[in-house]
Parts: structure tokens; C-alpha cells; sequence
């Protein structure tokens, strides 16, 4: 645990920057940096985390009753089973991160009962992760499915083949499943240069990828929306997340993160 604490993780950085508490002072050292030295950079994680919620909402509105939430992250004020189970109260959801410090705090404050659960694996492994016994006991692959990759798949190197992981998924997976992603994506402004460096030298990985790279991690999907759009105007409902100034133009920040679903045919 002492080798952990001595250098920030991607998921306890990401959790202070959101307000979180589950963190040490090498976590809130970075986090630190990129609000203050990079004001504003903070709606890297904001923005995505608030698309994440959203397309969790749309993957149950489209009667999607079972998830796959990979690179979970730390328990935050609202979770993924939280709000699908608003419109599926039976919902079944696994959470998967490659953290035991996240896996421990998720599975003493996520799993509520036995139809959520929280494992340890890599995502860059998917088939370990496809034949964990949770996943085989709650996942009915002859059913739809949903998998969220919350900006997991930025941090797998181009050589970890982001695409095959997601290609893995969609090749078990039956008509009218859907896959979501957000990723960093490349900007041409200083401060997206110092953020991707930081982000590099920080975690020794990290990746901003064009919108064609994001966009070829879908494969043959049905891309829904035929674009990616930022994370911070993704699927945003007036209604439901309150009033927004839609014509505003966003920060540099909010224009380096971006989703997309899409769906199996």
C-alpha cells in the first residue's frame, strides 16, 4: 500500500477533483495542479463525469436492464446503479477496475445488494473480465447489453488496442446492446499541450486521440448521434439536469473530452 501511496492514481485524482474524499496528498498534490495552475481544467473530469450519469439514464431509457461499468472509479455522489435502477429498480450492474483501493471502497459503498457488484480486473484483459464469476452470474449475454467506457480507454496505450478491447465486447454482445465512450481528445492550444503532458508524466500513461481515432474504437457500431460531441452538450436534457445556455461557447477545457454511443445492430 505504501508504493501506491507514494504516487497518484488516476481514480483517487480523479475523485478529489470532483469533491471527493479517498485520496492522499500525492493524489491531492496533482489535483491541485490542474485547478490552480491549470484553472479550468477540472471540466476534464466534471463534464465526464456528469455525460457518464447521462448515459446511464439513456441506457435504461433504451430498456437496457444490465451494465458494464469499466474503470468504475471511486464511489461518487451519484452513482451508475443509482440511476438506472430509477427505471429499473432490478437492474443488474458490475463495476470494474483494476484498483484495490477503488474495488475496496466500491464494494462497502456501491453494492447494495446482490445484482451490483464490484470486481478487480483489468480492462485491457477483457476476457478475464467476461468469465469472472460475478460478471457470468449477473451478465446474460443473450440479452442487451451495456458497457460504459467513462474515459478508460485514454489510458490504454495505442499498442493495448483500444479498438479490439471494445471489439471484444461487441462480438459477445446481442442486437440493440450499446457502448458508450469518452475520451480525451487532441487540442492544438497550449493548455491542451500542458494537460496531455501532465497527464503523461503523472500516471506514465495517457492518451488524446483525434476524432477519428475515438471514432474507430467503435468499429461497425451504429454511432447514434454520427458524431462525438463534447461531454459537456452530450445528451444534455433542460428538463432533467436543469437550465443550460445552450449557444455558449465552451472553454478550451470542456472541448478536450467527448462521448459517443452507439449501438449494435
Amino acid at each position: 500500500m505504501r508504493a501506491r501511496q507514494s504516487r497518484p492514481s488516476v481514480a483517487r485524482v480523479y475523485s478529489y477533483v470532483l469533491g471527493g474524499r479517498d485520496n492522499y496528498g500525492v493524489d491531492k498534490d496533482l489535483g491541485d495542479y490542474f485547478t490552480q495552475d491549470l484553472p479550468g481544467s477540472e471540466q476534464l473530469a466534471i463534464t465526464n463525469r456528469e455525460a457518464i450519469l447521462r448515459a446511464a439514464r439513456d441506457l435504461a431509457t433504451g430498456g437496457i436492464r444490465q451494465v458494464i461499468d469499466m474503470g468504475c472509479g471511486l464511489p461518487a455522489s451519484k452513482n451508475v446503479h443509482e440511476v438506472i435502477r430509477a427505471q429499473h429498480p432490478d437492474a443488474r450492474i458490475v463495476y470494474v477496475d483494476n484498483d484495490p483501493f477503488v474495488v475496496a471502497h466500491g464494494k462497502a459503498l456501491m453494492v447494495p445488494d446482490a445484482n451490483v457488484a464490484v470486481i478487480e480486473a483489468d480492462v485491457r484483459d477483457p476476457a478475464a473480465i467476461s468469465e469472472h464469476p460475478e460478471v457470468k452470474q449477473l451478465i446474460d449475454f443473450d440479452e442487451p447489453v451495456g458497457i460504459l467506457f467513462g474515459i478508460t480507454l485514454s489510458f490504454l496505450n495505442d499498442d493495448e488496442d483500444p479498438s479490439g478491447v471494445v471489439k471484444y465486447w461487441t462480438n459477445l454482445m446481442p442486437a440493440n446492446s450499446k457502448v458508450y465512450i469518452s475520451s480525451f481528445r487532441t487540442g492544438r492550444t497550449r493548455e491542451a499541450a500542458a494537460t496531455s503532458q501532465k497527464i503523461l508524466e503523472a500516471f506514465g500513461r495517457g492518451r488524446f486521440r483525434t476524432d477519428d481515432e475515438i471514432l474507430s474504437c467503435f468499429g461497425d457500431l451504429e454511432l447514434l448521434d454520427n458524431r462525438l460531441l463534447p461531454c459537456a452538450q452530450w445528451h444534455w436534457d433542460d428538463e432533467l439536469d436543469g437550465p443550460r445556455d445552450h449557444g455558449r461557447t465552451l472553454s478550451v477545457w470542456e472541448e478536450l473530452v467527448v462521448s459517443g454511443l452507439a449501438r449494435k445492430s
